[in-house]
């Protein structure tokens, strides 16, 4: 009968531990403190790890169709600056069904289209952390966006597009306090393209409102035990 007992409680205890594994996002997504190239990033990582770990965590829960790589989130320095500024970023593929109207677009439409639908809300949650926005040490914010450019011919290599969009700290915090609109932002950051690995150089976009985020619902998901989205 003790036998059993232990047994069950066993069970249970491997079960909630499945559950908790599942509810959690991968740790290897936030850049690890020796990978860092400078005292300052270090410091950065260092300091505000937990604020990292609940933005690793908002991606995974609230929007799930996009996949943080390995080392995806930290704090970066922009490779354009000419001292060592540090923005926090993070790099997102973002997992949609290829799109025979949407690859018919030009290269900047494309991008526009990304920008506008994503850029905006990963700034949002970028910034949550006051004691972060806070920190002079934190000189901007970095949203690099990636996603399949058409769907391949058979056999073929898939090609990605990407864009790396670079946000001043005092730029992000009118955008999110709404002193500059959806449509100023493009003018006041600094946005590169990629075709697959060959560089576009810095792009010129556009951008509008758009409630994508806030309403795309993905099919059966359900969020975990206790998690809540803003």
């Amino acid at each position: 009968m003790m036998t059993q007992r232990i047994a069950s409680i066993l069970a249970l205890v491997l079960m909630f531990a499945a559950v908790a594994d599942a509810a959690a996002p991968p740790d290897d997504r936030i850049l690890a403190l020796d990978r860092y190239t400078s005292d300052k990033g270090r410091t950065l990582g260092a300091t505000h790890g937990a604020a990292l770990q609940q933005l690793n965590a908002s991606i995974y829960h609230c929007m799930p169709w996009l996949e943080v790589p390995k080392e995806g989130i930290g704090f970066y320095k922009p490779r354009d600056a000419s001292r060592d500024d540090r923005y926090l970023a993070i790099r997102v593929y973002i997992e949609q069904e290829p799109s025979t109207q949407f690859a018919a677009m030009p290269m900047e439409q494309r991008a526009s289209s990304m920008f506008s639908r994503y850029v905006g809300p990963l700034l949002r949650r970028m910034t949550l952390n006051r004691a972060m926005l806070k920190d002079s040490s934190l000189d901007g914010f970095t949203v690099i966006l990636e996603w399949l450019k058409a769907t391949p011919i058979s056999g073929g290599r898939p090609v990605h597009e990407t864009i790396a969009v670079f946000v001043d700290k005092a730029t992000a915090q009118e955008y999110v306090q709404g002193m500059v609109k959806s449509a100023e932002l493009p003018e006041r950051t600094r946005v590169y393209g990629w075709d697959g690995e060959s560089p576009l150089g810095r792009l010129r976009l556009a951008a509008w409102d758009d409630n994508f985020v806030s309403t795309y619902k993905v099919a059966n998901y359900q969020l975990a035990p206790g998690v809540s989205c803003q």
